[in-house]
């Protein structure tokens, strides 16, 4: 019998360590909504290049690239009319820091000591972040055959002299040029942190925006809710998973204990998920958790009244268990997998907190599949082993003829 619950017991139990693990190592990040961060408008320049349609996608596709490299969670980027586009940053509260992500062209060359460009970041095949021979941080660059053959010829010519790296019109570096190059790779090290480098290789790695945008506006934006609605959410979360939890113990009594002892297995994972995957906690957000709350009991009450239906047809209670379980499946998938597909279309076709409330309720309703198909499973099946009368009698109380 111990083998039985064994593999099943060490599941749970790995489940919520690693749930428990994610939640102290990686605290949730709060929304725009929650925390406040950085607004910016951007407008393309028409005064150098025709805006097109295309040059605005590819606008759009590089500043979110930019922002996810960077490690922004859940930026908001949205196209205004023809020429506009709006950003914002959560948790970012250097403008600066906004502009040099949003805004930077990232055109890199490689100048001549005469101050002609022999070669830019066209020719880049790849752009890693590494370290020098002293440890620091540093750009390794890795040059096409055209770029390499460039380069080649570069530091062939000018053995000896130097040569200027540029960053969008800034020197980054000046290197004497002791040997020929030829192999095409090439490193910009000297006065980095390893944050500076690591933008430098994103902006570089996305290349330049297809048409120059201008800053026509940046804010800085404070939290809009705060932490009081953060409190009052909690607050509500709560009150609704204790009345949940009293609903379910006085209705079902022993087998309700199950369910609630599943429900509080399915909010930790929930929530270790939730903080695994780096989701932005926003109003929206906790909304979803609050709902998924009620919906993670939805499936324990099908499986009862399946097992009370089964009761009432002569069988035995481990019989009535297993036909109430299999009986009550497909329901539970089709009510689960329709609901999945919402938060799906949700998700790709929503923005901001519309994409929030999809992730809480996509995690939500796959942690309540587990927990009341799998966690609530064992428990009766572990009560009936040891307390089959008691647990028929539960079953039997307050059943309907229906």
């Amino acid at each position: 019998m111990r083998r039985r619950y064994a593999w099943r017991i060490s599941l749970i139990l790995v489940v919520l360590i690693a749930s428990v693990v994610s939640l102290y190592m990686s605290p949730f990040n709060l929304g725009l909504d929650l925390r406040g961060g950085v607004n910016v408008v951007l407008e393309a320049d028409e005064s150098t290049t025709t805006v097109t349609n295309e040059n605005m996608v590819g606008v759009i596709s590089i500043i979110e690239r930019r922002i996810n490299a960077l490690g922004v969670s859940e930026p908001l980027i949205q196209r205004q009319g023809a020429k506009r586009v709006i950003v914002e940053l959560p948790g970012i509260s250097d403008q600066q820091q906004a502009i040099d992500t949003v805004g930077a062209t990232a055109l890199l060359e490689f100048k001549d000591p005469q101050g002609i460009t022999a070669l830019d970041g066209s020719y880049l095949k790849n752009v890693q972040l590494g370290t020098d021979r002293y440890g620091q941080p540093a750009i390794d660059l890795e040059f096409d055959p055209e770029g390499a053959r460039l380069f080649g010829q570069l530091t062939s010519r000018f053995q000896g002299q130097t040569t200027t790296i540029v960053l969008d019109g800034e020197v980054l570096q000046t290197v004497m040029i002791r040997e020929p190059i030829l192999e095409g790779k090439a490193q910009i090290t000297g006065g980095m942190t390893m944050e500076e480098a690591r933008h430098m290789v994103v902006l570089l790695q996305e290349g330049s925006l297809p048409v120059p945008m201008k800053i026509m506006e940046i804010r800085n934006v404070g939290p809009t809710l705060g932490q009081d609605s953060i409190d009052r959410s909690f607050r509500a979360g709560v009150i609704g998973v204790i009345l949940v939890l009293l609903f379910m113990g006085l209705y079902y009594r022993l087998p309700g204990l199950t369910a609630d002892l599943a429900l509080l297995i399915y909010i930790v994972i929930v929530l270790g998920v939730l903080s695994a995957i780096d989701a932005v906690l926003t109003l929206p957000g906790i909304a979803g958790i609050i709902l998924s709350v009620g919906m993670a009991v939805d499936a324990n009450v099908l499986i009862f009244e399946r097992i009370k239906e089964e009761l009432a047809d002569g069988k035995r209670i481990s019989s009535a268990i297993q036909a109430g379980f299999d009986r009550a499946l497909a329901t539970i998938l089709d009510s689960n997998i329709t609901t999945l597909i919402t938060a799906a279309v949700l998700f790709f076709v929503g923005t901001g907190g519309v994409r929030g409330f999809a992730v809480t309720l996509g995690v939500g309703i796959l942690a309540s599949m587990f927990s009341a198909v799998f966690v609530t499973r064992l428990f009766l099946d572990f009560l009936v082993d040891r307390r089959p009368d008691t647990m028929a009698k539960h079953f039997s109380t307050g059943r309907s003829k229906r």
